[in-house]
């Protein structure tokens, strides 16, 4: 774990639970994409920096989940280096509370507030901001979470964030967290036919081609959805729907699995209910969903 592995002539990634991109910017400049998911990850990095004599620049991340910025501050305050991040991102990564507070729909009891859904604050500078490197390529991937990215480095490595899931954990879990069902295969429909040397998603093996886990992510979130409508042939609430599809997938119910599954039932029923398959209705004071 945390093993630096060079994928293309200045592009490298850090193994870990979510990859961790470093881009060569010089003899000893360097950028990460990422940084991991909490203060021990950022002082791994550190060390793993210190050991090759390279001098970190800056952190450009991908979206604003905690694994993902968990490392931020550390390293902010350790090497002096800045966090670009952009639009609906950019306000997460500095304001981190509103990431459990979006997921659950109101101030988070303290049951969530913690390093997995709760980083530490770090000053943000933009992605149009002059220090940005500009040989660096942003990748809109909007889907599973506002506003994600990725980045294309310029040997043609491209870091695809969250975008795409392993084959063994949508075997295992099956329910991916999306935050916008419709963007979200957009995006891998543009995976699919996108085009690098190499790409490094976060959550999965690093490759030249990806075009079938895309299609195989994609054919998940349809399998879900459809599970999902026919849940809703029997009309329920959200609560009864998500406890309905743990059932169906033989998964089991924790506090950060209701928030972050949870926020994904309401997503799928918003976008089926935009394409005109669900229709909502409130009886006794309580909002069912059913099948049209």
């Amino acid at each position: 774990m945390y093993e630096l592995v060079q994928v293309n002539e200045c592009t490298y990634y850090i193994n870990c639970p979510a990859k961790i991109g470093v881009y060569l910017a010089g003899e000893c400049d360097v950028y990460l994409i990422d940084s991991g998911n909490d203060k021990e990850a950022g002082r791994k990095v550190r060390q793993l920096l210190d050991k090759n004599g390279w001098r970190l620049l800056g952190i450009l991340n991908t979206h604003s989940n905690a694994d993902h910025i968990g490392g931020n501050q550390y390293l902010q305050a350790h090497t002096g280096c800045r966090v670009f991040a952009g639009g609906i991102e950019a306000a997460f990564t500095a304001q981190p509370i509103l990431e459990p507070s979006f997921l659950y729909g109101g101030y988070p009891f303290k049951d969530l507030r913690h390093k997995f859904l709760l980083a530490k604050p770090s000053e943000v500078t933009p992605f149009t901001a002059p220090e940005f490197p500009a040989e660096v390529q942003l990748v809109p991937l909007p889907g599973h979470f506002f506003e994600m990215v990725g980045f294309r480095t310029p040997d043609d490595t491209v870091f695809l964030a969250d975008c795409l899931s392993s084959r063994e954990t949508l075997d295992k879990y099956a329910v991916s967290f999306i935050y916008d069902v419709a963007a979200y295969l957009q995006t891998l429909k543009k995976v699919e036919k996108m085009q690098a040397k190499i790409f490094v998603p976060a959550h999965a093996e690093a490759g030249p081609d990806l075009g079938e886990l895309a299609r195989y992510n994609r054919a998940k979130v349809l399998e879900v959805a459809d599970c999902i409508l026919d849940l809703c042939r029997e009309p329920a609430t959200p609560e009864q729907i998500l406890q309905r599809l743990f059932a169906a997938y033989k998964l089991t119910m924790n506090m950060e699995q209701y928030v972050l599954v949870g926020s994904t039932v309401r997503s799928y029923l918003a976008w089926l209910r935009d394409e005109g398959k669900v229709e909502p209705e409130f009886q006794d004071n309580l909002l069912i969903w059913r099948a049209i």
